[in-house]
């Protein structure tokens, strides 16, 4: 399973074949539009389905609304955890066996864990959809928690943080931007989880945890695909209609003040070849009606080799090999992220003047017209990309309505992009891009013991 990150939401791309005949045809000036129903389970499942049968496939995602900001102190890691545990066995699944069942059929299949939910997807062929129906329905109702299960599948995601986090150049610089952008637990700490939290994870925490977050109530299962719409909502009922509700816990409060001033922190990483440059200014949560005009912010900034930061920064002045900007959205409060990489001998120092004027110079003078058009496009592109296949949209409407609390926010965010304005950008970048609500990480190469022993 591949851990999910959301520092360049922008730059995320998922899976497999099939484009829409109207996303392909439509004018320029056209929405992409998702048709869906949705209706709910007397268990509280919510469901989504979408028709599509310009191909022989159909995708099947469950997006459940855990994450790691449920994650209470000393419980880190077990969000991510539990991504790993659904794939060991279920009451009528052996240990291990349901990738092979999925692949041995051509389908194809992840899960994905996040500060804010956790979901799981398979594409198969259409002839094929009461399998993974039946998977995700075996596995949330008699998923196998035990200890030799829960010991395996823990040093497995050790093993990951690892190679992600420990014995990887710049490793670090995510977990302390999000332990020094944040005041409260649900955001201080990354999905993987700490080696000391995983270590005390006990049996009883995790039959615990799956007990209450696991639940149909607590859940999103979204189908996409070519179905017939009959048939899907009897092998629904089939499968997941006999699970028993589940009471779900309170979840926690997201809300936290802005800071107050700037923060820098200084990182020495042994294993980095090269200085880097990573800032976080806060923005507010995901649904906020500036989250549009921040987006566009980012695209003018960063959308492309032809604007603002790329020209500037790389081309001209030639002060960082690559700088791009992007939203972080999250539930509580979100973040915007600039990241700068350098070649050898470049300052750390003068790169981060000159992303200061480029935020300055839009402030100040604003942006034009044609760049807003430019962005426009850009995010359509965006837009048709990531819904180009069955599993992108499956996907997507899980995530939208889990994490944003609408999914039908997958056909409106684009027209909401549209209706930014120039004057839109050039406010938010005045209220948000400010000193104060900025936390900055640069990593330096770690000296060598030769020359620590030299000096």
């Amino acid at each position: 399973m591949k851990p999910f990150t959301t520092a360049r939401r922008a730059l995320a791309a998922l899976l497999v074949a099939v484009i829409p005949v109207l996303a392909l045809a439509a004018p320029k000036t056209a929405t992409p539009k998702v048709n869906f129903t949705k209706y709910k389970l007397k268990n509280g499942l919510t469901v989504l389905y979408s028709r599509d049968v310009s191909a022989p496939v159909v995708s099947v995602a469950v997006t459940y609304n855990v994450g790691s900001f449920v994650e209470p102190v000393g419980r880190t890691g077990f969000a991510h955890l539990f991504e790993h545990m659904m794939f060991q066995g279920s009451a009528n699944v052996g240990k291990g066996e349901y990738m092979g069942i999925i692949q041995d059929i051509g389908g194809s299949l992840n899960g994905t864990t996040g500060q804010d939910r956790t979901n799981y997807f398979s594409t198969v062929p259409a002839n094929q959809l009461e399998l993974p129906l039946f998977l995700e329905a075996d596995r949330m109702a008699t998923l196998d928690v035990s200890q030799v299960n829960l010991d395996n599948q823990r040093a497995v995601v050790q093993e990951e943080r690892r190679q992600s986090y420990d014995n990887r150049p710049y490793g670090q610089v995510f977990e302390t931007l999000l332990k020094n952008t944040s005041s409260i637990q649900p955001y201080t700490h990354a999905p993987i989880g700490s080696m000391e939290d995983l270590n005390k994870a006990t049996l009883q925490d995790v039959q615990t945890f799956f007990a209450n977050w696991y639940g149909p109530s607590n859940a999103v299962l979204s189908v996409v695909g070519d179905f017939e719409e009959a048939k899907l909502k009897a092998l629904i009922d089939k499968h997941f209609g006999p699970i028993p509700a589940r009471s779900v816990p309170p979840l926690p409060s997201l809300k936290e003040p802005f800071q107050k001033e700037e923060k820098r922190v200084a990182l020495k990483d042994p294993l980095a070849p090269l200085p880097s440059y990573t800032a976080a200014w806060q923005i507010p949560h995901n649904n906020h009606k500036d989250i549009p005009a921040l987006d566009m912010l980012c695209t003018v900034l960063s959308g492309g080799k032809s604007t603002r930061l790329y020209q500037s920064l790389v081309e001209e002045q030639q002060v960082a090999t690559s700088a791009m900007v992007g939203v972080m959205p999250r539930r509580g409060m979100g973040l915007l992220l600039a990241m700068m990489s350098f070649a050898p001998g470049q300052s750390v120092e003068k790169a981060e003047q000159a992303l200061e004027a480029e935020v300055e110079r839009v402030k100040t003078s604003g942006v034009t017209d044609a760049e807003m058009e430019t962005a426009r496009r850009q995010a359509r592109q965006a837009q048709i990309r990531g819904l180009r296949t069955v599993e992108d949209r499956a996907t997507n409407l899980g995530e939208y309505a889990v994490v944003f609390g609408n999914p039908n926010r997958i056909n409106t965010y684009l027209p909401d992009l549209y209706k930014v304005t120039p004057a839109d950008v050039q406010r938010v970048a005045k209220e948000y891009l400010v000193k104060n609500r900025r936390t900055v990480v640069i990593t330096e190469p770690a000296p060598s013991p030769t020359t620590e022993e030299k000096s």
